[in-house]
């Protein structure tokens, strides 16, 4: 899938902007080369990659199964040892009606992954690191070796616990309520959860193993989401919700997140005007949608409706932040001390 691409596949906004030098209206640069419409040297504005997802997808129709290993960049503003601004993820896409046999497919390559590494000279360096370092008194920067050895069989010893997004929030304001725990930003549903919401549920109900969360708001969510089947005897007052996990680690928080995806064309339209994500009226068609296009040239995603107008099946599947993963594995608590040349905001110096 390419790095340089025409929309912000999580809708976020928090794109890396492609650009050339700068270069005065009208002139020709250096091999007289004439200037790109608007000033953009690809005519209009491209970024750099948050996601290969909707790129996969384009694959999937034809292949049951597709993946890719890339790096994926987030203009995000934060400064915590979570986040970075380059990053690389194994992203997954295939063909299914099933959020569950997605969550499956993350558990059992993870679980695979550690049991593998098991014996291994990759094992014996993580935990000779970690010796060395309680030896020199850093245990600031990791975790004992004792830890890290809890941390593998928690990984590998049971099935992951799944928990929907309502009984997540439900879990978080009891605590708040009865003063077992006090947080800075008060669960909400409307808010998702912060990084302290997320490490309470990991230590809460994962007991040592990750956790997945399961059906999310629609509206804290991207567009692409295929829409959750609401239980018509469900008398909670919640809006409606998307086929989609979050898969939360103990003290790291969030490691990979996947969904359903929206393979019907006119729901796909619908839910793309409620997100105010961008399409074209070249893109429609008579009696597709109640209300008018959001521009009336080209559109970024016109390819990506394209997908579904002339055929798609029910797909779905889940990025993974390796570097995030290696930290858990490793002890590290800080992910730019896993990666060789990190960027994060304020930082590019090599």
């Amino acid at each position: 899938p390419p790095i340089i691409t025409s929309s912000d596949c999580e809708g976020a906004g928090k794109v890396f902007t492609v650009t050339s030098e700068p270069e005065l209206s009208g002139t020709r640069n250096i091999n007289n080369q004439a200037s790109s419409q608007d000033g953009h040297f690809f005519g209009r504005p491209k970024y750099l990659t948050v996601s290969s997802q909707l790129h996969l997808e384009a694959f999937v129709h034809e292949h049951p199964k597709v993946w890719t290993f890339s790096p994926t960049f987030r203009a995000e503003q934060s400064d915590t040892p979570r986040h970075v601004s380059e990053f690389w993820m194994l992203e997954v896409e295939f063909q299914t009606k099933k959020l569950d046999e997605i969550m499956g497919i993350v558990e059992d390559s993870i679980k695979s992954l550690v049991n593998n590494l098991r014996g291994s000279t990759v094992e014996e360096e993580f935990m000779t690191a970690i010796r060395q370092s309680d030896e020199l008194e850093a245990a600031s920067s990791s975790e004992s070796n004792t830890t890290l050895q809890r941390r593998w069989d928690g990984l590998v010893r049971q099935p992951w616990p799944r928990i929907s997004y309502e009984d997540a929030i439900c879990l978080l304001k009891d605590a708040a309520d009865n003063n077992a725990m006090q947080f800075d930003h008060q669960p909400s549903w409307s808010t998702g959860l912060h990084s302290e919401h997320e490490r309470f549920i990991a230590t809460e109900v994962g007991r040592g193993s990750p956790v997945f969360v399961t059906n999310y708001p629609e509206t804290i969510k991207p567009f692409y989401m295929l829409p959750s089947k609401m239980d018509p005897t469900h008398t909670s007052s919640v809006s409606q919700t998307v086929e989609c996990f979050d898969l939360l680690f103990p003290e790291v928080g969030e490691v990979a997140g996947g969904s359903l995806r929206e393979h019907r064309l006119v729901n796909l339209l619908q839910s793309m005007q409620r997100h105010g994500v961008n399409y074209s009226s070249q893109s429609l068609k008579t009696g597709e949608v109640d209300r008018p296009a959001q521009s009336n040239g080209p559109g970024p995603l016109d390819w990506y409706v394209d997908l579904r107008r002339y055929g798609s099946i029910p797909h779905g599947g889940f990025g993974l932040g390796f570097d995030r993963l290696l930290c858990y594995l490793s002890g590290t608590r800080n992910i730019r001390d896993v990666i060789p040349w990190p960027r994060y905001f304020g930082r590019c110096d090599c």
